[in-house]
């Protein structure tokens, strides 16, 4: 399986502006600049779209090993939120909450931790990835 994306920019760095798209259409000619990245512009930036991807990986990762173990997640919100500075992105922090009918809270903490330590994303990024995971 492949997914792909595209990118397109026109002018310089601080003035120019672009667009992202996905194959699947989800995103079309969704816009980014430097306004959207370094300050409140409208559009999209590449950070955010890790957090989205990451996000979604990550969350979709814990309800396979949660099921796994026979359980059935009723609900998964994870919110991840990327760091960007100096040019690099130093870390990321996962906050997670579930309710899982039947879960103890020591069994959610060792599947999140796996969910988190083997999500293609996860294993992607080379960066500090931080959680807090709490069951409700």
């Amino acid at each position: 399986m492949k997914r792909s994306a595209t990118a397109n920019w026109k002018g310089t760095g601080k003035e120019g502006n672009g667009t992202v798209s996905t194959d699947s259409g989800v995103l079309k000619d969704t816009q980014y600049s430097y306004l959207s990245r370094f300050e409140s512009g409208i559009g999209t930036n590449p950070e955010e779209l890790i957090a989205a991807a990451h996000a979604g990986c990550f969350t979709m990762k814990l309800s396979f090993v949660i099921s796994g173990a026979g359980f059935t997640p009723g609900n998964i919100d994870t919110k991840a939120a990327v760091t960007f500075e100096g040019g690099a992105i130093p870390g990321i922090h996962l906050t997670v909450t579930a309710s899982v009918p039947g879960l103890d809270e020591a069994k959610f903490q060792e599947f999140a931790e796996d969910a988190k330590a083997n999500c293609p994303i996860s294993k992607l990024l080379n960066t500090n990835i931080t959680m807090e995971a709490k069951l409700v």
